[in-house]
């Protein structure tokens, strides 16, 4: 038997018909770029995560850099964020002209400690950047009590959690602002790239809409008032009305931004995905049930499975192997596809070296790096499949 880490025919294939249905209709519009399509989604979203504001943008790198500056992170701050995520978190740190600052993570959910916060915090700290890894939250009332009494922002990194709950509340919601991604292989998926960001604050909601498409237009002009610039009196000057192709506001500049727009293609296809998205949590979190029953009694530390009310979406299933090469290799024998999420630690990255982190520095992380193997979980993998993959771990182990 072969069992992908991630087969991405079969959604589409499951889903087809009502894909092609709606990414004719956005074609036939023709309003590729801030169409129709992009407000329901926003609209759609923000319903459903019941957060006040949802900016559509390029990706969920995006999203984080447009999420810092929007918070006020700047050139010469400090962001405190977790060492064991993708890079992009804290390349989104840098790429503002901020430092990142590592803080290590709790072995049992390999989320940043908050134990660990304070004692890395500076005059220079600007905002903490905790990050939902694989789907399960942040201990998120503890980051903010460490944020509200220490006057810092908190930007969410929930790119891997869209549809997890904490306490009652979804993640990517529990900051100042939160960031999602829409990469194919993401619990929500696009047919490419895509990103979002979420916050209640109307103020990070303006800025984020200016900085998203070059500081210009309307939500331009009063970002600019809400930074302290004065755009000059008055609205801008326009010579034809705007319509549905063409907005003569946006050769109005009054913030330097970037070009990260959500196409309306892309957000047609997470229109129809969105709809179906509670059924394909619920078929992960019954393959992680799976996994955590059948592989109990091996030597793998399994993942936590419901921690202090909190509800995973599972967007990985990390095990955690002292043998972790071995086992890897025996699995790619038997034809079962695994990730190494993630192979170095953010503090050992050769970008980062400048900072003056070493092995050791962070064992916590650096544990996980050493031993982490995500199995297959994604929600059309079959009962058999996941099955196959039990057995071939017990049989590794000597326990089949």
């Amino acid at each position: 038997m072969n069992v992908a880490f991630f087969d991405l025919e079969r959604q589409y294939r499951a889903l087809q018909t009502e894909l092609e249905t709606q990414v004719l209709g956005c074609m036939r519009d023709c309003l590729f770029i801030e169409g129709p399509s992009v407000k329901s989604l926003e609209a759609q979203l923000a319903d459903y995560l019941h957060v006040r504001h949802a900016i559509t943008c390029g990706n969920g790198t995006d999203a984080l850099k447009i999420a810092l500056r929007a918070c006020g992170v700047q050139a010469g701050d400090e962001v405190i964020t977790s060492p064991f995520t993708f890079f992009a978190t804290a390349e989104a740190i840098a790429a503002v002209g901020a430092t990142p600052v590592f803080v290590d993570i709790d072995p049992a959910t390999l989320n940043i400690n908050p134990a660990l916060i304070e004692d890395a915090i500076t005059p220079r700290t600007r905002a903490l950047l905790p990050v939902d890894i694989f789907g399960l939250p942040a201990e998120m009332d503890a980051i903010n009590e460490i944020a509200k009494r220490r006057g810092l922002v908190v930007v969410e990194d929930a790119c891997q959690a869209i549809g997890a709950d904490y306490h009652g509340r979804m993640a990517g919601t529990l900051g100042n602002a939160g960031c999602f991604s829409f990469y194919p292989t993401k619990n929500l998926a696009a047919l490419g790239d895509g990103g979002m960001i979420v916050t209640d604050s109307d103020k990070i909601a303006i800025l984020c809409r200016a900085l998203k498409a070059h500081g210009s237009g309307k939500n331009g002009y009063r970002a600019a008032q809400l930074s302290g610039m004065d755009p000059g009196d008055g609205e801008m000057a326009v010579s034809s009305p705007a319509s549905a192709l063409y907005d003569p506001y946006k050769y109005y500049n009054f913030l330097v931004g970037d070009n990260s727009r959500l196409d309306s293609l892309q957000a047609a296809v997470l229109q129809v995905k969105l709809k179906h998205m509670p059924d394909f949590i619920r078929r992960r979190t019954l393959n992680a049930h799976r996994y955590t029953e059948a592989l109990a009694g091996t030597p793998l530390r399994l993942p936590v499975t419901a921690p202090k009310g909190m509800t995973p979406c599972w967007h990985q299933y990390a095990v955690m192997a002292s043998d972790k090469e071995a086992l890897a290799a025996h699995l790619h024998k038997a034809h079962i596809g695994t990730g190494a999420f993630y192979p170095v630690p953010l503090h050992l990255q050769k970008v980062f070296c400048s900072l003056g982190y070493r092995e050791g520095s962070l064992p916590a992380a650096e544990r996980a790096c050493r031993e982490s193997v995500c199995l297959p979980i994604f929600p059309e993998l079959m009962r058999e499949e996941a099955e196959y993959v039990i057995h071939t771990i017990r049989t590794y182990y000597g326990l089949a």
